[in-house]
């Protein structure tokens, strides 16, 4: 597109050149020595994005903890409060996967579904069963749609569904 867009403003001006020769100058606009180049680095993934960060409601911090930390094994990367008493909100990570937590009215949806990619079903179960909680006792689908399948519910309505997928 930005080719495109040069190829019809020179052509304004009189100056004409042929779409490659926009698409070489556009690679070196954008610091890269050739169009191959920059359309396998472009390619690779849209400048100036990151992966979305979904926001589970959370009404107890104590029970979000006991939950997504000690029961889950995520980390807490940041929390923040606007003072003392007011409402927690909190990123918590595992490996590659990062949640955020949130006491404040209207940030998530009690009851929302996060699919979440795992390498191997059975060693994430493995993992999260050598920690006891007192109300879970998750099994494997093997059946499910996307792969083996470990659904979990938190004590506020969110579902996680742990996938292992095959590529």
């Amino acid at each position: 597109m930005a080719a495109r867009t040069l190829r019809r403003s020179l052509a304004a001006t009189d100056v004409i050149i042929s779409h490659s020769r926009a698409l070489e100058t556009v690679s070196q606009q954008l610091g890269f020595t050739d169009w191959n180049t920059a359309s396998a680095h472009l390619s690779a993934g849209c400048p100036g994005t990151g992966a979305p960060v979904p926001v589970l409601r959370i009404h107890d911090e104590a029970l979000a903890r006991e939950f997504y930390l000690n029961y889950l094994g995520f980390n807490v990367e940041w929390e923040h409060r606007f003072e003392p008493g007011m409402p927690l909100y909190l990123r918590i990570r595992r490996g590659e996967t990062i949640l955020d937590l949130s006491e404040h009215h209207g940030d998530g949806t009690p009851g929302t579904v996060v699919w979440v990619p795992v390498a191997n079903a059975a060693t994430f179960l493995a993992d999260i069963s050598g920690r006891s909680h007192p109300r879970l006792n998750p099994g494997i689908d093997r059946d499910a749609p996307g792969g083996a399948t470990i659904e979990i519910t938190d004590s506020f309505g969110n579902v996680l569904r742990f996938c292992e997928t095959h590529d």
